[in-house]
């Protein structure tokens, strides 16, 4: 994928805009395209929220966070990975809201290189979950797969230590900050898949575990995936969110079906049940993804965004007020209502939702707040 650094003022001007109030990924995007640099769009900020027809004040992160957080980032070692840089894995490029920036620790670039495969599950897993996790983990690495987890207790933990084992690559994607050991016991873990790996993080430096950060961190070991596999997920377990992402995503579903005795395989076999493929094997996987793995050799590769053009807003503000409700909508209905270039409907709900005007929700879709 043709992809280049950022320079070090645009990352700063970046890490401001999206660490600023009321902004997450996918408004940072669309704002991003619309104006060409966050450095002018930190400029119109307050015009954008103003036009959007709302009163919420939109608060921009201050120098001095931001130099703190780069800081906090030098201090441990680790670094800032911008969307379109080397490195930042392919298929978070793809989703609507990847992450802008990234803190990376560890050898990023050979972890994206090579496809991914997700494996989660349960915390208090079994021995045998365990010990199936650590056997599919290292054969898949030898068969040239990248082990993505979360670094939580039981089937993530076994799963990158199958895949250090067979000295293949893993990368863990936390939901704390960077310079944030969780669960503490594996502390030692996360230091050995930065110096073999790599380990990323979307939250600022030393953000502690918090519950809401979580599924937000979810969406990222699927997002980068080629496929996510389930071992041992209860029923309303954070897994079985994974699951539900990696199939939003377009990412294959995979479940290793378990005892109808043990309440931690409800869920995993409940994914079955609805779907997803059966995994007894590692060739189970491998023919499943094949067909995924051509088409990957021969992905064309996603452009850096680019300004576009403006439009009558005013009109298109209107437009969109009208067609909007309380009840969600997708997007691309909006866009074949209105009969407006999508470009220009997103800039509007951008508009809309800073201003306080517009809710979204999964599944790409959005409502009158």
């Amino acid at each position: 994928m043709a992809t280049r650094p950022l320079p070090e003022q645009d990352k700063r001007d970046w890490l401001r805009l999206i660490r600023s109030t009321h902004l997450g990924p996918i408004t940072f995007h669309h704002i991003l395209r619309y104006y060409g640099s966050a450095a002018e769009a930190i400029a119109r900020l307050p015009e954008i929220a103003a036009r959007g027809g709302g009163k919420r004040k939109i608060e921009l992160a201050a120098e001095k966070t931001v130099a703190a957080e780069l800081k906090a980032l030098k201090a441990c070692n680790a670094r800032l990975l911008a969307w379109g840089e080397p490195g930042y894995p392919t298929g978070l490029m793809q989703l609507e809201d990847a992450p802008p920036l990234l803190a990376a620790k560890g050898d990023v670039a050979s972890v994206s290189a090579l496809p991914g495969i997700a494996m989660v599950g349960a915390r208090n897993a079994s021995a045998i979950g365990q010990r199936f996790t650590r056997d599919i983990a290292a054969a898949l690495t030898q068969h040239g797969f990248a082990v993505l987890s979360g670094l939580a207790r039981g089937i993530d933990k076994a799963a990158h230590e199958g895949a250090l084992g067979a000295k293949g690559k893993t990368a863990a994607f936390i939901g704390t900050g960077i310079d944030v050991a969780f669960p503490p016991e594996n502390a030692r873990l996360q230091d050995e898949i930065a110096e073999r790996g790599a380990v990323l993080a979307e939250m600022p430096a030393g953000t502690p575990p918090l519950a809401q950060n979580f599924p937000r961190r979810n969406r990222l070991i699927s997002g980068a995936s080629m496929g996510v596999l389930v071992v041992e997920a209860a029923l309303k377990s954070g897994s079985l969110i994974t699951a539900r992402m990696a199939a939003e995503q377009g990412r294959e579903v995979m479940a290793v079906p378990g005892s109808p005795l043990d309440p931690r395989c409800r869920g995993s076999n409940g994914l079955i049940r609805d779907g997803a493929a059966l995994i007894e094997t590692v060739d189970d996987i491998l023919a499943i993804l094949a067909p995924q793995q051509a088409q990957r050799r021969a992905e064309t590769p996603t452009p850096k965004p680019t300004p576009i053009a403006d439009d009558d807003l005013s009109r298109a503000h209107a437009e969109i007020e009208r067609l909007l409700s309380p009840s969600p909508v997708l997007v691309d209905d909006l866009v074949r209502l209105s009969g407006m270039a999508s470009s220009l409907v997103q800039m509007v709900l951008t508009e809309q939702e800073l201003a306080g005007r517009v809710l979204r929700h999964p599944g790409g879709k959005v409502s009158a707040a």
